[in-house]
């Protein structure tokens, strides 16, 4: 019976505590639901007082001035600023009005919706009022950045950042201007706060590899764009920017993967996509594919004819596409080229007997000595063949004839895939040496195919 009435007396007291608090939230709902609805009606009161006070006097500081305060507590700046711009005109002769108060918000206001000259008005206005202020140290620095005046702006932002140091608003449009300034050492320390913050914040990771790369930390630069490659907004530039430091340290197969996940994204400017094919191209012709650079070269002659030297590359390519000896002859290594200048000696005379007696390789040619005996003669001759496609000129004519000299040779025969001066021409005439430029050079190289 005891346990009967306590179990009772349990019920009745969680009834009696569930109804209380039911009571009291109801209560709090019902004061919550009071008080905004007074708030909503003094606003109203607010807007209609001073509203029809205004319509009569539009200079009349006491209307304006809460209407001016109501609208910029919501943010709404459109509204607020005409109620400030006046106020600032006013504040020249009226002593009463905060004549700093209304100039910083006259020139936030103005700044939020893009008035700029406006907004240089109130906020230049406020700074002279009052030097120190954070506020109008950071809207003004915010002001200068967006007009594109970044030293002025990092002057005013650093001056904001050192009043309140904590205020974590400040390190992004700092870092960006030390940035865009070329102040990239500095940016550095910004840029990573505002990343420590929001590591989602693609535009300023991309700025901070771009800003590490240009202060000599290539390694961890090029760690973050391999990483923003896929990224639908910073993606093409960093591929492009990765493509770059890898061909830099001659990783041109990397390089090659780097522009192609760039060139495989939407939406990616025309101009960057053409940069994006044209640096992939050198990249295949780096690595010896031929075939794949020269089909991205003639896609840029599609859609952009005169970009750069390209008309020049696809018809040199075009040529060594085709010309596997002339690829060997020019963009093989060493050991391959030395092999094919050997079978171009071996292949130059028709009939007579070549033994190499000696081959020596230098920085700029390789020069092959031998000897040839054919039915009715028999000469020691020097070979020196340049890599060169430009023009050679005397001077490297003569040091070969000096050589040939040294060396007591019969003849001597210097060989380039490019062309050779008129001065070098006029030098070796009456001497014993022939020039063999590139369209000989080509019908020999084509001659050895032949020959095998």
């Amino acid at each position: 019976m005891d346990n009967l009435f306590q179990v009772l007396i349990a019920v009745i007291a969680g009834a009696v505590f569930f109804i209380a608090v039911m009571i009291i939230r109801s209560t709090a709902g019902k004061g919550k639901k009071t008080s905004n609805a007074v708030r909503q009606k003094n606003r109203a009161g607010i807007i209609r007082e001073c509203t029809k006070r205004l319509v009569h006097d539009p200079h009349n500081i006491n209307s304006l001035q809460p209407l001016a305060d109501l609208y910029y507590d919501e943010q709404n700046w459109e509204k607020a600023f005409p109620l400030y711009d006046t106020l600032y005109e006013l504040s020249l002769v009226h002593p009463q009005i905060d004549a700093q108060r209304v100039a910083i918000r006259q020139g936030i206001c103005a700044l939020k919706i893009n008035k700029m000259d406006e907004a240089a008005k109130g906020l230049f206005a406020a700074h002279k009022l009052a030097p120190d202020d954070f506020e109008t140290n950071f809207y003004l620095g915010m002001l200068l950045y967006r007009k594109n005046d970044y030293e002025k702006s990092i002057g005013c932002l650093r001056k904001a950042h050192s009043i309140k140091p904590d205020i974590s608003d400040v390190n992004e449009p700092l870092g960006m201007a030390y940035y865009k300034s070329q102040h990239y050492k500095e940016s550095l320390p910004y840029l990573r706060r505002v990343l420590d913050e929001n590591p989602e914040n693609k535009e300023a990771l991309f700025d901070l590899a771009s800003a590490m790369e240009e202060s000599g930390l290539g390694d961890k630069a090029l760690k973050v764009f391999v990483h923003l490659r896929p990224d639908p907004d910073f993606g093409a530039q960093s591929s492009l920017a990765a493509g770059l430091l890898h061909e830099r340290s001659k990783q041109f197969q990397q390089a090659v993967q780097d522009y192609e996940i760039g060139l495989k994204l939407e939406n990616v400017p025309a101009d960057l996509q053409t940069t994006l094919r044209y640096r992939l191209a050198n990249a295949y012709i780096a690595v010896n594919n031929i075939g794949k650079g020269l089909s991205y070269l003639k896609q840029i002659q599609v859609t952009t004819p005169n970009y750069k030297d390209v008309p020049a590359l696809v018809q040199r390519y075009q040529e060594l596409n085709s010309n596997s000896n002339l690829q060997t002859y020019l963009m093989a290594g060493t050991s391959d080229f030395v092999a094919l200048c050997r079978k171009f000696v071996e292949a130059y005379y028709t009939g007579a007997v070549v033994k190499i007696e000696d081959i020596s390789v230098a920085t700029e040619s390789i020069e092959i000595l031998c000897t040839v005996e054919a039915n009715r003669w028999e000469d020691t001759e020097l070979f020196r063949f340049y890599r060169s496609t430009g023009a050679v000129g005397e001077l490297y004519v003569r040091d070969f004839h000096a050589k040939i000299r040294d060396i007591k040779c019969d003849r001597g025969f210097c060989v380039t895939a490019g062309t050779y001066t008129e001065e070098a021409h006029k030098y070796v005439e009456g001497r014993p040496i022939d020039l063999i430029e590139k369209n000989k050079l080509v019908s020999v190289l084509k001659k050895i195919d032949i020959l095998g």
